[in-house]
């Protein structure tokens, strides 16, 4: 009961309060955890946009924005986060073209 609680509380959060957006857009300079806050924040809005932040348990939805905002934090570390989706676009196409 607590879960849904806490995830019912999330959806009122991120539906109600127009003052995260200064959470969600940071700056270069923010530190990592600033990042990652920011990050976690658009998954979880953008998963209730898309009706599927309660299709899952709270452990299984809590660790796909983890993994997924981390994942976008190395290729951002890296340098190459706005090449990402180039060059994945690029090798999806080249192997589509090869079938």
């Amino acid at each position: 009961m607590k879960k849904y609680s806490l995830l019912l509380g999330l959806a009122l959060i991120l539906c109600g309060c127009s003052h995260l957006d200064k959470y969600i857009n940071v700056g270069s300079n923010a530190t990592p955890q600033e990042k990652f806050r920011a990050c976690a924040l658009n998954e979880a809005r953008g998963k209730l946009q898309n009706g599927t932040l309660f299709a899952q348990d709270l452990t299984t939805t809590k660790n796909d924005i983890v993994n997924t905002c981390i994942r976008k934090m190395a290729l951002e570390a890296a340098g190459i986060d706005s090449e990402a989706q180039t060059i994945t676009s690029n090798i999806i196409n080249s192997l589509r073209a090869a079938q």
